[in-house]
């Protein structure tokens, strides 16, 4: 573990980023191809996204033929590209037992594509070389995504088929058993052809294929550099700039680790050399960056299924997502604020920041993102189509920036890059699918649900609590559109029966979700900036946690008063929420950093975090109560720095 040791600054060397994306993003440990090989494996993730988009713009397939043609892509190209080990790679080396697996695997779902027809009149009568079929793709798929994603989901999905084979299913027989399953879970729409990965198909893939191609613009340049200009003159500006281009970043990315590592190569230096401490540079990135999954217009995958899943188009879960987003990257915003000026950092110099006139100059590059949301908002075409046709336009766009012009070679590297990043999202969509198949198959989803609500009596807010466990312990190794899949059958029905509207419950899930990123003790985000900032692992997961408090607040606010989900409300509600909360977030902040106007004694920040959590709880007498402690704390604050000052 040399990442971790903590160095000294006068012997800190750059740090290698594609060594701490291997190390904390298992999709980066790929084999490693050269020459002729590389072309190859090259030209067919590039055929796969071409394939994707074809099929999800032009075809009507028969469901179950898409979704096993697409399912056996996956799996073909899973052990194409990452290998059994994170270890020992030979270079254009693919061992028998990996090209036995591949065959195996793709040919299990290309059987279901080839007989399609054939297994859906068959009903539930199945042939033993069936079953056998169907086991073999299901290990080929858990074996791609052990490799893509990781053990956690695969551990989860394991223990659930083992209660399902001893306890969970009816029938005496184990051959019985295993025939019901292998139906319900390889050959029906209930298991891994389930709605995330139609979803995933459907919809996920071409939005991943746009991100690359954004990626290729020079879009995260511009958002870097325009942050810098706006904030980064401000006191503690470089860890502003981190927040503000890591809300930008989020729009087009949606992993916290890539955003992490892509905007803290250049942030975290920064911070570190205006004055604040490795941990808190790290912090601040971290948090900033694990947000950019709740940002719209692209926000993560499970924003689409969340969709699905709650039966609203898209476009109204962007716009649901805009003020809990805002929310939050205030919080995080407020959060480095008080402790830029608790350390008395500055911000950056006016030789050090970009100048303003020329950066807006290129602004043409939202173009893009700015069609997407006029296409998805005005629900003029599907979302399809929609990003296909903000894809052309980042091609037409970038041949006005003369320094990162999309060439046919780019639009390739595009393509492919976009196949690759829809292996992980399809593996841990279709193991998702196994676990939910599993739990709805055996009726344990009824059980949880019963049990939760009978322990969590009729207090929505204990029920809220046990929720958010349950996302934060599951999110530490799932990814988080496979920890949204789980909690979406499990604990959001539970809250929708507690009362909570079923938009608030899915969006609950999916925060919580998230912020397992940075939650102690897997915290990835938080780590992959530590290694960045060669600063201390699990002081950085800490430090980003309290950072991130708006995460483990905002959740909790919409799902007491959806008005800020724009659920049965108006614009007076909305407002009112909104101040309440923001002021809520900022006295909990300023309490977390012990800092407002001066350092706080322990009594003003006791006083200042019981005054934000109640304006943070809806009702007029809370919001009362709140306000008035927090106006105390201010009032208090401004005597003793006046006194101070006097005395100075």
């Amino acid at each position: 573990m040399a990442l971790f040791k903590k160095k000294k600054p006068q012997i800190e060397e750059p740090m290698d980023l594609d060594s701490v994306m291997k190390k904390f993003d298992r999709e980066s440990n790929v084999r490693i191809w050269e020459g002729t090989p590389k072309i190859v494996v090259t030209c067919v993730l590039a055929a796969f996204a071409l394939f994707c988009i074809y099929v999800t713009l032009f075809t009507r397939w028969l469901e179950e033929i898409r979704l096993t043609s697409f399912m056996a892509f996956i799996v073909f190209l899973g052990y194409m590209v990452y290998p059994a080990r994170k270890t020992g790679h030979k270079v254009n080396h693919m061992p028998w037992y990996d090209i036995l697996l591949m065959v195996l695997g793709t040919g299990a779902f290309l059987y279901f594509t080839a007989n399609a027809m054939t297994i859906i009149q068959q009903g539930s009568k199945f042939e033993w070389y069936q079953i056998i079929i169907g086991i073999i793709g299901i290990i080929a798929l858990a074996e791609v995504c052990r490799r893509s994603v990781g053990l956690p989901i695969l551990i989860i999905a394991g223990a659930l088929i083992v209660y399902a084979l001893i306890w969970g299913l009816s029938n005496p027989n184990l051959w019985g058993k295993l025939n019901y399953m292998v139906h319900y879970l390889f050959y029906s729409k209930e298991g891994i052809l389930s709605t995330p990965i139609n979803v995933c198909s459907k919809f996920i893939v071409v939005f991943i294929i746009f991100g690359a191609f954004l990626e290729r613009s020079g879009i995260s340049e511009f958002f870097i550099n325009i942050a810098n200009a706006v904030v980064g003159g401000f006191s503690g500006g470089p860890a502003k700039v981190a927040v503000v281009v890591s809300a930008m970043e989020g729009m087009v990315s949606g992993s916290s680790v890539a955003n992490t590592v892509g905007s803290g190569s250049v942030t975290i230096p920064l911070m570190k050399k205006t004055g604040y401490k490795p941990e808190f540079a790290a912090a601040a990135e971290a948090s900033a960056s694990t947000g950019g999954q709740i940002m719209p217009p692209i926000m993560g995958a499970a924003a689409f299924l969340m969709a699905e899943n709650v039966s609203l188009p898209y476009s109204n879960i962007i716009v649901k997502a805009i003020l809990p987003a805002v929310l939050y990257f205030a919080g995080v915003f407020i959060a480095v604020h008080l402790e830029a000026k608790k350390e008395g950092l500055r911000g950056l110099t006016k030789e050090e920041r970009p100048r303003i006139l020329p950066l807006l100059k290129q602004s043409y590059l939202l173009l893009p993102l700015v069609l997407l949301v006029y296409l998805v908002g005005t629900s003029q075409r599907s979302i399809q189509y929609a990003a296909a046709l903000s894809i052309l336009a980042v091609i037409v766009v970038s041949l006005f920036n003369k320094g990162n012009r999309i060439t046919p070679k780019k639009i390739w590297e595009a393509l492919a890059a976009g196949g690759q990043g829809m292996i992980t999202v399809a593996a841990a969509c279709g193991i998702a699918g196994i676990i939910a198949g599993t739990i709805t198959m055996t009726g344990l989803a009824n059980m949880l649900i019963n049990g939760i609500v009978a322990l969590a009596g009729n207090q929505v807010i204990v029920a809220l609590f046990l929720t958010m466990i349950c996302c934060i312990v599951l999110g530490m190794g799932v990814p988080t559109t496979a920890n949204y899949c789980i909690m979406a059958a499990t604990c959001a029905p539970i809250l929708v029966r507690m009362g909570v509207p079923a938009v608030a419950a899915h969006f609950f899930v999916f925060y919580f979700g998230i912020v397992a990123d940075l939650t102690p003790p897997v915290a990835l985000a938080a780590y992959a900036g530590a290694a960045i900032a060669q600063a201390n692992p699990m002081k950085t997961a800490f430090t980003s946690t309290k950072l991130a408090i708006g995460a483990f607040i905002v959740p909790y606010i919409f799902a007491l008063n959806p008005a800020m989900l724009f659920v049965d409300t108006n614009a007076g509600e909305v407002v009112l929420i909104c101040i309440t909360s923001l002021v809520g977030i900022f006295a909990v902040s300023a309490a977390l950093q012990g800092f407002l106007l001066h350092r706080m004694q322990w009594y003003e920040r006791a006083l200042s975090a019981v005054g934000g959590l109640l304006l943070i709880y809806p009702g007029v007498v809370t919001d009362t109560v709140g306000l008035c402690l927090v106006a105390v704390v201010v009032v208090f604050q401004f005597i003793t720095r006046k006194k101070e000052k006097a005395v100075a």
